[in-house]
């Protein structure tokens, strides 16, 4: 069968097989891949085409889903999925009403728990929603057998100005209303350069269920990055700052798409984060794949983890050689204080596109 009578739906799910089989995550096959099918909408499942029906802005090239691998010392990985729902016929308005209607179908399947959620829906889905998103999806596939679930949702969703309120209201009904001054100083300090880009929200139980406010850092320096993570406990300032450093070719600053910082809330937390994760968007920083592969296999080794299993799971996905394109391996995060710290490779599914590797030039 050919590619383009794939659909988006099929598509994904043959590349979830390839990669939980490649990552020891075999068994699980079954469970994740009807979660992905019905996460992903009916819209999925129309014949893959030269245009996306709809520009996701989960991937570069649009397709709804992305992958990653989550990596930590003495543990098995994990594989995760972003996942935006698309409509029969794909559309802003359309596209949220499918993902609630996905909600309603898991919150049965998985026993989910939205109490959480339901304290600040209002706030994050407007009837008209603004911005690249509105609600995402975040699939975690786990050694454990059992599946976690989260939701995404956009600070921008009723305009950029409206950021900043959104999340602190939301923070106030979460009872996190104490931690904003840590996130404010160390986050979003730089007035017009730092500001909230994602909230997500655990859909489990209230003690394991976590809170993550995610904040962009435009034309950051490494110490910017630093300076952000110390709202956290348990944060080695040395650690993420040789991390960026490999990741991006140098200590900044970095122009092209921004360092992401997120605070991760826990129960129990008050006036500060337990965690704290900075994402990096290798394929803005280097020329193609193969660059790629060898700075996350450094950061790896900085951090002291087998290297294995992102090499089998980036093989597992790969259609191409790896010179020939940027962009499959599309960010690389490191997770340090609670829960788990380690790194996670996000990987791109390049289901419509590949973008062509970039000239030296380009990264001056």
């Amino acid at each position: 069968m050919s590619a383009s009578a794939l659909s988006m739906h099929d598509f994904a799910i043959g590349q979830l097989h390839n990669l939980l089989r490649a990552v020891g995550l075999a068994d699980a096959a079954n469970t994740a891949t009807k979660l992905l099918g019905e996460a992903l909408g009916p819209g999925s499942r129309l014949p893959l085409s030269a245009t996306p029906h709809w520009p996701s802005f989960v991937a570069d090239d649009h397709t709804p889903v992305e992958f990653s691998v989550a990596l930590a010392q003495n543990e098995r990985p994990a594989v995760r999925m972003i996942v935006e729902s698309l409509a029969e016929q794909p559309g802003s308005r359309a596209n949220l009403a499918t993902s609630l209607a996905v909600l309603e179908r898991l919150a049965g399947q998985y026993r989910l728990r939205r109490d959480k959620f339901d304290l600040v829906r209002d706030l994050f889905l407007p009837d008209d929603p603004q911005g690249a998103f509105a609600f995402w999806y975040a699939l975690i596939v786990q050694p454990s057998g059992t599946p976690a679930i989260k939701v995404y949702l956009n600070p921008e969703v009723r305009g950029p100005e409206h950021g900043t309120g959104l999340v602190t209201e939301a923070l106030s009904r979460l009872g996190l209303s104490s931690a904003l001054p840590a996130i404010t100083e160390h986050g979003l300090r730089r007035e017009g350069l730092d500001k909230f880009s994602f909230f997500a929200l655990d859909l489990m139980d209230e003690n394991r269920a976590r809170v993550k406010t995610y904040v962009s850092h435009d034309d950051a320096m490494v110490a910017d990055v630093v300076h952000a993570a110390a709202a956290a406990p348990d944060v080695d300032p040395d650690l993420l700052a040789d991390v960026c450093a490999l990741a991006c070719g140098g200590t900044g600053p970095f122009t092209r798409r921004p360092m992401m910082s997120s605070y991760t809330f826990m129960a129990g937390d008050t006036d500060r984060p337990s965690g704290y994760s900075l994402y990096m968007p290798l394929r803005d920083y280097v020329e193609d794949d193969l660059e790629a592969c060898e700075r996350v296999l450094a950061i790896m080794a900085r951090c002291g983890l087998d290297t294995s299993p992102f090499v089998m799971a980036l093989a597992s996905l790969v259609r191409r050689p790896l010179s020939d394109g940027v962009g499959l391996i599309a960010h690389v995060s490191l997770r340090l204080g609670n829960p788990k710290p380690g790194v996670s490779v996000y990987l791109s599914s390049e289901a419509y596109d590949v973008t062509p590797p970039r000239s030296k030039a380009l990264l001056v």
